[in-house]
């Protein structure tokens, strides 16, 4: 069983002001996501209450979600939450040694798991889980794809 909430950490040899320009335009996400093929800002961009539609698409399955910036502190935190707060995504921005360690978050909320049971009903549970699955292994695909997009110039 797979936790509903996941974060990952990669070290990139890239300062914390590029990480957060490249991750916080939300227009190039397609370019690292195994599952969101692309996003566009409603209302011009990174900032707190700005919202952005994204297209996804996953073993078959192709849907739409509008999300709302939560934090868009540069340097340290970029962050969406999904919905009517259905799921929070986010990437921290920590200094180190010859770059930053970016980590990637997930947290499947108590109002996610409810919508998914007034939509799914018997089929919630087999539906929150294959999300999960989805986001437990598509963060090390992201953190690792984005690594090579910011190292690479």
């Amino acid at each position: 069983m797979y936790s509903l909430s996941y974060s990952e950490s990669i070290e990139v040899t890239a300062s914390p002001e590029a990480l957060y320009s490249l991750v916080s335009n939300v227009t190039r996400t397609g370019e690292w996501s195994p599952t969101c093929t692309s996003c566009s800002w409603h209302d011009g961009g990174p900032q707190e209450g700005a919202q952005f539609t994204g297209q996804n698409e996953d073993n078959g399955r192709v849907w739409e979600t509008v999300s709302t910036v939560v934090a868009a502190d540069p340097e340290r935190e970029f962050a969406w939450m999904v919905g009517k707060s259905y799921v929070r995504w986010g990437y921290m921005f920590t200094p180190i040694d010859g770059g930053t360690r970016l980590t990637e978050s997930w947290e499947f909320r108590p109002e996610g798991i409810s919508m998914f049971h007034e939509k799914y009903g018997a089929d919630a549970e087999r539906q929150i889980a294959a999300r999960t699955v989805s986001a437990h292994r598509g963060i090390p695909a992201t953190l690792q794809a984005i690594k090579r997009l910011a190292e690479s110039g």
